[in-house]
């Protein structure tokens, strides 16, 4: 899963990517130094990994990953080719989801490209440019589909109803996520790859100085001092622990990420390895059986699962099968978060 990092030039955006990768790029105080996309695959911190490991005795743990991409930033009328215009909004066009990042925090030594120090008004911007690059792709698409539509093909004719309303929408300044489709409308549009249409992560960039709060009720907002992360991304895991701190801003964010992409976790764990795999919520037992390879999606016979949390309170998988916490699920099984599973199938 990609989740595309966002924003003006000089916000943090490429020291946040740093900081949540520990891969080195190109910093420097300066619009448009990163040219192109950089990526970089981050491990999803789940401390049930451990606990996991430790009673079943593991020689290596696998987490779970999440791929970020840097993209170059962003300025008022790229839609028009300013700065480095659409060849930047073409790079998240694949992504699931985007973090953009917004600057405040003042200081002198780093330039901004505005002028000046207001969030609100970055923010603006950021979704003016993505509406009209997704206005231009609706507009295009109406085109055709117009033509399409006049020989009364019904499925031509909804994609007709779902793109005017789009465009209504966009031209009033709404993203198409605030449009409130159907799961059948928008599959109608899916192809389309539309920038407003995927979750976005708000991360206000603080310093010390900052007063900004971001109330915890806001499930898509998180302020953090991504100077001081990049920082605290340098130690071991041994000297946070020393110095206190258990989950960091960028693992909080890292988290939001996943979650917002409706993802959960489960768990395969014995001698040799314990590992976490993602899926989307609502998958059933088959399909996540294929997640560890295709042939056991074909092959499926029945999941042994147990919740993370008794399979660790037993001691591991003899000691869950003795008391009986292990139970036997179909092929109609949906997967919850934290289950620990072990998949029958035939070869």
């Amino acid at each position: 899963m990609q989740v595309g990092i966002i924003g003006l030039p000089n916000v943090g955006k490429s020291t946040l990517f740093k900081a949540l990768t520990k891969k080195q790029v190109d910093t420097s105080n300066y619009p448009f130094c990163t040219i192109d996309p950089n990526v970089g695959v981050v491990a999803v911190p789940d401390e049930r990994l451990e606990k996991l490991a430790r009673v079943s005795k593991s020689a290596k743990i696998i987490p779970t990953s999440i791929e970020f991409v840097d993209i170059a930033g962003l300025v008022r009328n790229a839609h028009q080719g300013e700065g480095l215009g659409n060849q930047f909004l073409s790079h998240i066009r694949e992504v699931d989801a985007i973090v953009e990042v917004l600057r405040n925090f003042e200081d002198k030594d780093i330039i901004h490209v505005e002028g000046s120090i207001d969030p609100q008004r970055d923010k603006d911007i950021i979704h003016l440019e993505l509406i009209m690059a997704d206005l231009q792709t609706v507009e295009k698409r109406l085109e055709k589909v117009k033509k399409e539509a006049k020989s009364g093909d019904k499925m031509s004719l909804e994609t007709l109803k779902v793109l005017n309303l789009l465009k209504e929408n966009l031209e009033s300044g709404k993203l198409v996520s605030e449009s409130n489709l159907t799961k059948e409308q928008e599959m109608l549009v899916r192809d389309l790859n539309l920038l407003t249409i995927k979750p976005i992560i708000y991360v206000y960039n603080i310093n010390s100085q900052s007063s900004m709060q971001v109330a915890n009720s806001q499930h898509n907002m998180i302020a953090i001092n991504i100077k001081q992360e990049s920082e605290l991304a340098e130690l071991s895991d041994e000297d946070l622990k020393e110095l206190g701190i258990k989950r960091t801003g960028l693992d909080r964010l890292i988290r939001i990420s996943y979650s917002l992409l409706n993802l959960i976790t489960f768990f395969t764990s014995g001698e040799k390895e314990t590992r976490a795999w993602t899926v989307k919520k609502g998958v059933k037992a088959p399909q996540a059986a294929g997640k560890i390879h295709t042939d056991f999606e074909k092959g499926f016979i029945r999941a042994e699962v147990c919740n993370w949390r008794d399979y660790v309170e037993a001691g591991g998988e003899l000691k869950a099968k003795e008391k009986g916490l292990i139970r036997i699920e179909g092929r109609d099984y949906i997967m919850k978060d934290g289950d620990v599973v072990y998949f029958r199938v035939s070869n």
